[in-house]
C-alpha cells in the first residue's frame, strides 16, 4: 500500500518530472510484474509498450519463429471474434496497436488516447489471456509469418542460402562464423503444444515489463495492480546463452548480389573487443569518428563514393564495427587501398583531438533533443531497461562526456589490430562483361551459320 500511494503522490505532481526523462516512476507488483510509468508532455494521449522477455534467440534454428508466431496469433481474436474484430475493438477506443518481435525480446506497442488509457489495457490483458490456439488461427497466422519473411522458402533459396548466395554481407559473415543460423526458419512444422509451452513459460508477469508514457491517469496504479496484478507468475525459464564465434572465416569474400550492374558495395567488418566501461559510448564515438574520416577520405578526397558510413551491429553475441561504401565495382581496387592507408595512419597517429572533441560535443548536443515525445520517450525506455534503477536511468550525457580520447583511441587499437573481413557484394556481371558475352554469343553463331553455309555449297558441288 505504501508504495502504491507514492506512485499515486508521484503520479499527481506530474509537472515536477515532466521535463526530466531519466526520472521514472518504477517498482514491481508481488506478481514479478515491472512496471515504468512517466507523465509526459504531450496532452491527452497515452504510448504503451509491453516487453515480453522472449526473442528469438531463445530457440534453436529449426524453431527460431516459435515467438514470432505466437505474438500474431495473439492478433487473431477473442471472445469468438475474429482478427477483424479485434482491430474494431481498438479502433472503437481511438488507439492502434502493433508488435514486434526481436532477437531478445515480444514488444506491443500501442498508441492510444489518454481517456481510453485502461480501457486499452483491457484489451490487451484480454489478448494475452483469452486468446484461443485454435487450428484455424494456428494456420492462418502461419501464412502471415511466411509472407512476411519473404514468401515460400523455396528449394532453390534454401540451396543459395547453404552456399551463403542469399545473405548480406554482415549476415554471411555471421553464419560463416558460426553466430547465425545458415537457413531461415520455417513455421510449418510448429504445433499448437509448442505454442502452449511458449505462453505457459514466458508469457508470465515476472518476465514483463510495462511501460506507459504520456498523460496518466491518476487512478492508473491501482487499476494496475487491480487487474495485470492478477497474473499468475512462473518459475523463471533460462535464456539460451547467445552464440560466439566459433569457426573461421575467409578474410576476403565476393557475394553475388543481382545478376547485372556497375554498381557494388564494399564492407569491412572488425569484431569490436568488449571494454570494461563505457562500452558501448566508447564504440559510438569511435564510429562517429569513422564516419568523418571516410566522409574525407572516400568523398571528398578521393571522390570514390557518395555517401560511405560506418555501422555497429551485433551477430549473435559478438559486437561489429563496419566501413562500407557504395561504389562503382572498378573502383574496388582503389577503395580498398584507401582504407588499409586509413587503418594503418589511424594505428600511427591516433585520432585528431581536435576532430574527437568536436564529435563528442556534438553527440552531448544530440542528448537534448534526441528524445521527443511520449512514443519516443516510450521507446527509450524500452531500449535501456537495463539501465534503470532507483527510479532512474543512466544519464547517457555523463557517460558519454566520461569517454576520453586515450580511451577512445585503445579501442580503436585493439578493433583495427585485427585483419578484418572484406566482403563485396556485387552483381554477377558488368555491363561491359554482359555486352561482351553478348558480342560473343553473336559471334559464335555467325560462326556457326557460316560454317553451315559453306558446308551446304560443298554438298551442292
Amino acid at each position: 500500500m505504501r508504495r502504491l500511494l507514492l506512485a499515486c503522490l508521484l503520479l499527481g505532481s506530474a509537472h515536477t518530472f515532466a521535463f526530466d526523462r531519466q526520472q521514472v516512476e518504477g517498482y514491481t507488483l508481488p506478481n514479478g510484474l515491472q512496471l515504468l510509468l512517466k507523465p509526459g508532455t504531450e496532452r491527452g494521449h497515452v504510448a504503451i509498450r509491453l516487453v515480453v522477455g522472449v526473442g528469438l534467440d531463445d530457440f534453436g534454428c529449426e524453431d527460431k519463429e516459435l515467438p514470432h508466431l505466437f505474438e500474431h496469433l495473439l492478433f487473431s481474436g477473442i471472445d469468438g471474434g475474429g482478427e477483424g474484430d479485434l482491430e474494431d475493438r481498438m479502433q472503437a477506443l481511438g488507439g492502434e496497436w502493433n508488435a514486434y518481435t526481436s532477437n531478445a525480446d515480444t514488444t506491443f506497442v500501442i498508441e492510444a488516447p489518454a481517456h481510453n488509457q485502461r480501457k486499452v489495457l483491457d484489451l490487451l490483458l484480454a489478448i494475452l489471456t483469452r486468446t484461443q490456439l485454435t487450428d484455424a488461427n494456428i494456420n492462418a497466422a502461419k501464412q502471415v509469418v511466411e509472407r512476411e519473411d519473404g514468401g515460400h522458402y523455396s528449394h532453390l533459396q534454401r540451396l543459395l542460402d547453404r552456399q551463403d548466395l542469399g545473405h548480406s554481407a554482415s549476415n554471411q559473415l555471421a553464419v560463416e562464423l558460426g553466430l547465425k543460423c545458415a537457413e531461415r526458419a520455417q513455421v510449418g512444422h510448429l504445433t499448437r503444444d509448442q505454442l502452449e509451452t511458449l505462453r505457459k513459460a514466458w508469457y508470465a508477469p515476472n518476465n514483463m515489463t510495462l511501460i506507459v508514457v504520456g498523460d496518466l491517469d491518476k487512478l492508473l496504479p491501482a487499476y494496475l495492480e487491480r487487474t495485470y496484478g492478477q497474473l499468475d507468475p512462473v518459475d523463471p525459464s533460462e535464456h539460451r546463452p547467445l552464440p560466439q564465434i566459433q569457426h573461421t572465416a575467409a578474410s576476403h569474400r565476393d557475394l553475388v548480389h543481382g545478376w547485372v550492374g556497375d554498381g557494388a558495395k564494399l564492407h569491412w567488418l572488425f569484431p569490436e573487443p568488449v571494454l570494461d566501461d563505457q562500452h558501448d559510448e566508447t564504440y559510438d564515438l569511435l564510429k562517429d569518428y569513422i564516419d568523418w574520416a571516410l566522409y574525407r577520405q572516400l568523398r571528398l578526397k578521393h571522390g570514390l563514393s557518395y555517401g560511405p558510413w560506418s555501422e555497429r551491429e551485433v551477430l549473435g553475441g559478438v559486437g561489429f564495427l563496419s566501413l562500407n561504401a557504395d561504389l562503382e565495382r572498378e573502383n574496388l581496387p582503389e577503395a580498398e587501398q584507401v582504407l588499409q592507408d586509413l587503418k594503418a595512419q589511424l594505428l600511427k597517429d591516433g585520432l585528431d583531438a581536435k576532430v574527437f572533441a568536436r564529435l563528442q560535443q556534438a553527440a552531448i548536443a544530440r542528448q537534448a533533443w534526441a528524445v521527443q515525445g511520449n512514443s519516443a520517450l516510450a521507446d527509450y525506455y524500452w531500449s535501456a531497461a537495463g539501465d534503470y534503477a532507483d527510479g532512474r536511468f543512466g544519464d547517457p550525457v555523463k557517460r558519454i562526456k566520461a569517454v576520453s580520447l586515450s580511451q577512445t583511441n585503445q579501442a580503436m587499437r585493439e578493433v583495427f589490430k585485427q585483419p578484418g573481413y572484406w566482403r563485396i557484394e556485387k552483381p554477377l556481371l558488368s555491363y561491359d562483361a554482359l555486352t561482351w558475352i553478348g558480342a560473343g554469343v553473336l559471334g559464335l553463331i555467325a560462326i556457326v551459320l557460316m560454317g553451315v553455309r559453306r558446308y551446304r555449297q560443298r554438298i551442292v558441288e
